[in-house]
């Protein structure tokens, strides 16, 4: 009879749960209210302001044995380039870096960062970058250091609206209202100004560590008007960038951040608030069955499972402990 039981878990949502619901937002979007009002809604107590100008650091290889890339103009020291030449670059003695032009031919060695660029146009990086795009197009400059592991590690250097440009696509489907994607475009710039990496060569990773980032291959016509409609805006709260933090579906109800992300602080903008148009998602409500076999192993304790019970729970209400 043991062995027969099953355990039937029935959730909602995907994601932290933290912030912005994209499907909510969605729904909303579809209901007539604006990108500022849904912003409102999801941050509570927070407004609109501009975005501090300064680039983002996107690392896209690391610690590659070398790295090659195609439609820079202009290198180390002003150095002009074709744009139609495939270049590399390998590590030399010293900590320092070797560019290789046409046919093999060296063009210098250079301290880091070594720094190309095609005045302002897109280049492209040949090979996988760390998000699984292979030899896609970047906008703004690459900065190229030895790895820390050896080899070459590449950073992309853009303003960040053109970041940006490549966020949003990648984080929502391109087909959806207007509204929801110049939402997704506020939060991803104030997320990427409020979760920069200080002291190190970026700011941050091109996937889910930090948030979607593919390049040019993502932007679309709709997801690049979004952006230019909400140019250098993002969340304050009290006049300072608020972090942005947004996920997928809430099943009805977000959670507050220290119920979510263990030992966080409470923020007075990441408090759980209804979400009363998320039913649109595909797991606004979901269904799981495993038998007590699959679970232990799943949660890989020592002995036989007996029993699963809910210590505690959030204000959405989530499974805390």
């Amino acid at each position: 009879a043991t062995g027969a039981t099953r355990l039937v878990i029935r959730g909602a949502g995907f994601g932290h749960g933290i912030g912005m619901s994209q499907y909510g937002a969605y729904g909303m979007a579809q209901q007539g209210w604006g990108y500022a009002r849904i912003l409102r809604h999801y941050y509570k107590g927070t407004k609109l302001g501009q975005a501090p100008s300064r680039p983002v650091r996107v690392l896209l290889q690391a610690s590659d044995p070398y790295v090659r890339f195609r439609g820079a103009t202009r290198g180390p020291g002003g150095m002009t380039l074709s744009p139609g030449v495939t270049h590399v670059v390998r590590p030399a003695r010293g900590g320092r870096l070797a560019h290789y032009g046409a046919g093999g031919r060296r063009l210098g060695t250079y301290g880091a960062p070594l720094s190309v660029s095609n005045g302002g146009r897109p280049m492209r990086l040949l090979g996988a970058a760390i998000q699984g795009v292979t030899s896609g197009s970047y906008r703004g400059d690459f900065d190229l250091y030895p790895g820390s592991a050896g080899g070459v590690t590449v950073v992309n250097a853009l303003p960040i609206d053109d970041y940006v440009q490549g966020v949003v696509a990648s984080e929502v489907p391109a087909s959806w209202s207007a509204d929801v994607l110049r939402a997704q475009a506020v939060t991803a710039r104030t997320y990427a100004l409020t979760t920069r990496k200080t002291g190190d060569i970026f700011d941050q990773y091109p996937d889910t560590r930090s948030q979607m980032y593919r390049g040019v291959v993502s932007e679309t016509t709709s997801t690049n008007a979004a952006v230019r409609r909400t140019a250098g805006e993002i969340v304050t709260y009290d006049g300072q960038p608020a972090t942005t933090f947004y996920f997928s579906t809430s099943g009805g109800r977000t959670e507050n951040i220290e119920n979510s992300f263990v030992g966080a602080p409470p923020k007075p903008w990441l408090k759980s608030i209804e979400d009363p148009y998320d039913s649109i998602s595909p797991k606004h409500r979901w269904t799981v069955r495993f038998s007590n076999a699959r679970m232990g192993a799943l949660l890989g304790s020592p002995g036989t499972l007996r029993r699963v019970q809910v210590l505690s729970r959030g204000v959405s209400p989530r499974v805390v402990r």
